[in-house]
């Protein structure tokens, strides 16, 4: 799963140096936006904040120069909230926990829209504050906390998604660049500077199919209303610079 600095450099076209180390470290408490887990309010419309990378050791040599990787699409993905969708009630079914996969217990009565949110984000708070949580190798379970396809929790302005061909697990960066949205025009300027303040680490991966080269999906927390889709914060990335190092 991990890939070779070279090898990674390889892969991404537009590379101006050596690419990111061998085995980027997995990071320990990254920092993050104003929104925990459950909540994503304080930063709906302004900027996340992220605190500063620690000091390195003294007895580190001095940091290797920035690589700067263009042509990215970025797409942001989120937690659905169960109050803000509608449509008929349905039953879904699945685990009640994380040590089963494709289950067929009775998981509870949901709105047909969040259901269809979850399915396309991954996962969803309910009423009761439990999260339904969905991926193509488990299906649907219930949760205390929002996941990935591997079981980590997700983390806003911090996980990150790639085909793992394309990105190793693990990986480390930074949105330098955001390029332009689907209909050519600049992102929001609190949008964009949330995302590039943010730093970044790949630990999920996509739906087989979904994925491909130069594309990556990033965690920005909960949704903040019935319109978040019509929202500057739901937007797709074109042409974005990433940065490593």
């Amino acid at each position: 799963m991990r890939l070779a600095g070279v090898l990674l450099c390889a892969l991404l076209a537009g590379c101006t140096e050596a690419g990111p180390p061998e085995e980027p470290p997995v990071p320990g408490a990254m920092p993050g936006s104003a929104a925990g887990p459950s909540s994503r309010a304080g930063w709906g419309g302004t900027s996340a904040s992220a605190s500063p990378s620690p000091s390195p050791s003294p007895s580190r040599g001095p940091s290797p120069p920035a690589v700067l990787s263009k042509g990215w699409e970025v797409t942001v993905y989120y937690t659905a909230v169960e109050e803000y969708h509608s449509g008929d009630v349905e039953t879904v079914t699945g685990c009640p926990g994380l040590d089963c996969a494709h289950g067929d217990e009775d998981l509870g009565e949901y709105r047909s829209g969040f259901v269809a949110a979850v399915r396309e984000e991954g996962t969803g708070r309910t009423a009761d504050g439990r999260y339904l949580n969905w991926s193509y190798d488990v299906g649907f379970w219930l949760d205390t906390q929002p996941r990935d396809t591997g079981g980590r929790r997700l983390r806003p302005f911090v996980s990150a998604a790639a085909d793992p061909g394309v990105l190793a697990r693990g990986t480390r960066f930074r949105i330098a660049g955001c390029g332009r949205t689907d209909d050519g025009s600049r992102p929001a300027e609190p949008v964009c500077k949330a995302l590039r303040d943010a730093r970044w680490t790949v630990t999920d991966e996509f739906t087989p199919g979904l994925g491909g080269n130069r594309h990556l999906d990033a965690y920005i927390g909960e949704e903040t209303g019935p319109d978040f889709t019509s929202s500057p914060w739901y937007l797709t990335l074109r042409g974005a610079t990433l940065r490593w190092g």
